[in-house]
């Protein structure tokens, strides 16, 4: 009898389209997660196959192979290596390309010799043709022992007959590829003969692998069937040999490649992409457009939606009864989501051409072609990824990292990631910028707000660099490295996959940050709404006191009397000598020191304390309030030198306790994200305070 709902596992080498499967399976009905104990990312998703029955995929890792060298890669190991895993899947789908078929069939192949139903999905079948590749599907079904789905992602061909083989997955062959035996007779059955009622390739898995399953003492096995670690080796390359002997024989026949029919685009492209000066030139290229374009695209939805949130306080506060309520919703939430929700389309932007970079293939090309600049500062090319992807989010970045075998290189990534601007610094840089950087054009194309953004992205990446060379030589870890980077096909990029990474990453952003900073706003409404009764509660008649002043005017400073002398001008009055080195007054200390949970709550803080400072009837934007601030003298508050010093100072400091809790969970230890905090806060303090005294 058919199961309501059957558990799938879709495994496949990097680059093979195995997130564009997944998308066309699962569509949006997706959940992203980590696994339990590890900070590997999870997704899982379902699919309906029939009118009764669905599926529960899980898209697991990229990986070459079982042997694994890295976490991410065990992740799979061991899902399928413990049935009693609540994931384990009742059939396997493999999936592959068409241009390196070859290579693929070796994860294949191991998967199979495990004895789980397993499909093979041969993807970008829309590109046999220009490739000149013809492929004999039925022979080649014979040979693998399985059924095969010939599928293109890209053009949706193929999805059905995935689903149709996991409906029907109890009818496939589960016979081995491989005879273990024949890598070594007669250590593979004195294997079987002390474990009769286990697969001996499973028990090869263990004793070559950082896994475990069912009630095996791994430690006892090693110990029982010990082998030197050079005759480990030489056995799994004699394993490697004989698969690859069996993928041969079976893709003989079976594909032909006719290569005057291929096209030699892909080489033409990576000769001019991956030059030592064009190659160069390009990125930068291609960087400058991408921040050009988050200003200039971006401008109008930003406009609308920063009116639209001072319309609605102001709504709010009009025809909503007067009472504490209604102050808590106009002067707190509404200003504080607002101070976030502004930036979406500035998010969007950004995960967009970083989307579409990943998708097409160049930034695998961006990878090879940065390993050379990498490798001087104690990394390699490898850690491009995660610094490039440190951009949208340090913490996904620094996860990123665990694909670097080496771990002096994987710990240097880790450190110096932060100083890579992450999106949540996005919203203090855009308000910043507008503030004190005219909108003028150079040239009569370049914006000069777009061209201070790039130079920022620059400056921290800069230093993230500088830092890394640093650290390379203080840090006395003994270690080899190798790069290796594959250089996948150019695709135009699937738009589906496209907008499905940019919804997933802005939710999360929205919804990770939307939480802390309503929270942090309410805290700030009630902090800068009430204080000590001597003088808040007074503050009427402390202010009437002072001098014979207009109604207007009265209700003006009794606002700013309330505010500071409220409990929150009480706590930024009292790290004021602290931080007026560096141009700050109070009420941007607030922000700042609010801000250590998420840098961009800066601006919502900054919304919040403003809209709970002004009571007059028209209300502005975030923008204009800021803009309009002065100081006890007279001078704006966010002037030229203080602009620049705040810039400078969320360029540099450790403003994100996730961040730091991730460090910790990836270092295992509490030393390094202190250590960090420490050096990225006094760095951050220090240039600040040389850019204020300089500027001003």
């Amino acid at each position: 009898m058919a199961k309501d709902t059957i558990k799938v596992a879709l495994i496949g080498n990097p680059n093979t389209g195995k997130t564009s499967v997944f998308n066309q399976l699962t569509g949006l009905h997706q959940q992203v997660g980590n696994y339990p104990g590890i900070t590997v990312e999870k997704k899982i998703g379902s699919c309906k196959l029939n009118e009764s029955t669905k599926a529960t995929i899980i898209d697991l890792p990229g990986t070459y192979s079982l042997n694994a060298s890295s976490i991410d890669e065990n992740v799979v190991i061991e899902l399928l290596m413990n049935k009693k895993d609540e994931n384990f899947p009742d059939v396997v789908v493999v999936v592959s390309e068409v241009e390196n078929l070859k290579r693929n069939l070796l994860l294949f192949t191991q998967i199979k010799d495990l004895e789980i139903p397993t499909v093979l999905v041969i993807n970008m079948s829309d590109r046999m043709k220009l490739k000149g590749i013809e492929l004999d599907i039925p022979l080649l079904e014979k040979q693998l022992k399985t059924k095969i789905a010939l599928v293109s992602s890209r053009k949706n061909i193929g999805i059905e007959k995935i689903k149709e083989l996991i409906l029907n997955y109890e009818s496939l062959p589960t016979s081995p590829c491989l005879n273990a035996s024949s890598i070594d007779p007669e250590y593979f059955d004195k294997l079987r003969k002390a474990f009769p009622n286990q697969l001996v390739y499973k028990l090869w898995l263990v004793i070559t692998q950082d896994v475990n399953f069912l009630n095996l003492d791994r430690n006892e096995m090693k110990s029982s069937f010990t082998k030197s670690h050079a005759d480990l080796k030489r056995l799994q390359q004699k394993e490697t040999i004989k698969r690859y002997q069996f993928i041969n024989d079976a893709l003989k026949l079976s594909l032909k490649i006719d290569q005057s029919k291929a096209s030699d685009i892909r080489a033409k492209l990576d000769r001019v992409l991956t030059h030592k000066v064009f190659g160069y030139l390009i990125f930068f290229v291609v960087l400058f457009g991408i921040f050009q374009s988050i200003f200039d695209w971006s401008s109008i939805p930003m406009d609308f939606i920063d009116s639209s949130f001072a319309n609605l306080s102001s709504y709010a506060k009009t025809h909503l009864p007067a009472g504490e309520f209604t102050n808590l919703i106009s002067e707190g939430i509404i200003p504080g989501i607002g101070g976030i929700l502004i930036f979406i389309p500035q998010i969007v932007f950004l995960f967009l051409f970083i989307s579409v970079l990943e998708e097409s293939g160049y930034m695998s090309r961006v990878v090879f072609l940065m390993d050379k600049i990498m490798r001087r500062y104690g990394l390699s090319g490898k850690s491009i990824v995660p610094l490039i992807s440190g951009t949208a989010c340090a913490i996904p970045a620094i996860m990123g990292s665990r694909n670097i075998e080496n771990w002096k290189e994987r710990l240097i990534t880790i450190l110096v990631t932060p100083f890579i601007t992450c999106s949540a610094r996005l919203p203090v840089y855009a308000i910043l910028i507008a503030l004190i950087i005219p909108q003028k054009r150079i040239f009569g194309f370049l914006s000069l707000q777009g061209l201070t953004l790039m130079v920022l992205y620059l400056l921290g990446f800069g230093v993230a660099l500088f830092s890394a060379y640093i650290l390379n030589k203080i840090l006395k870890i003994s270690s080899k490295s190798y790069f290796v980077v594959e250089m996948p096909s150019y695709k135009i990029p699937l738009f589906k996959n496209v907008a499905i990474n940019i919804l997933e990453k802005t939710k999360a952003f929205v919804f990770g940050a939307g939480k802390i900073i309503l929270a942090i706003s309410v805290i700030l409404w009630f902090l800068g709404s009430h204080g000590p009764k001597a003088t808040f509660g007074n503050a009427e008649k402390i202010v009437s006191k002072k001098s014979k002043i207009s109604q207007i005017n009265k209700e003006n400073l009794v606002s700013e009397y309330k505010l500071e002398h409220s409990y929150i001008g009480i706590l930024g009055k009292s790290i004021e000598p602290a931080i007026k080195p560096l141009g700050y007054d109070w009420k941007i200390g607030i922000a700042v020191v609010s801000s250590f949970a998420a840098r961009e709550v800066f601006v919502g803080t900054l919304a919040t304390i403003y809209s709970v400072g002004s009571h007059s009837d028209e209300e502005e934007t975030i923008k204009e309030q800021m803009k309009n601030e002065v100081r006890e003298d007279g001078k704006k508050t966010f002037n030229f030198a203080t602009g620049v010093s705040l810039l400078l100072f969320y360029a540099f400091a450790m403003q994100c306790v996730s961040t730091l809790a991730i460090v910790k969970k990836e270092t295992n230890s509490w030393k390094w994200p202190i250590i960090q905090l420490v050096f990225m806060s006094g760095f951050a303090y220090l240039t600040a305070l040389l850019a204020y005294q300089i500027l001003k």
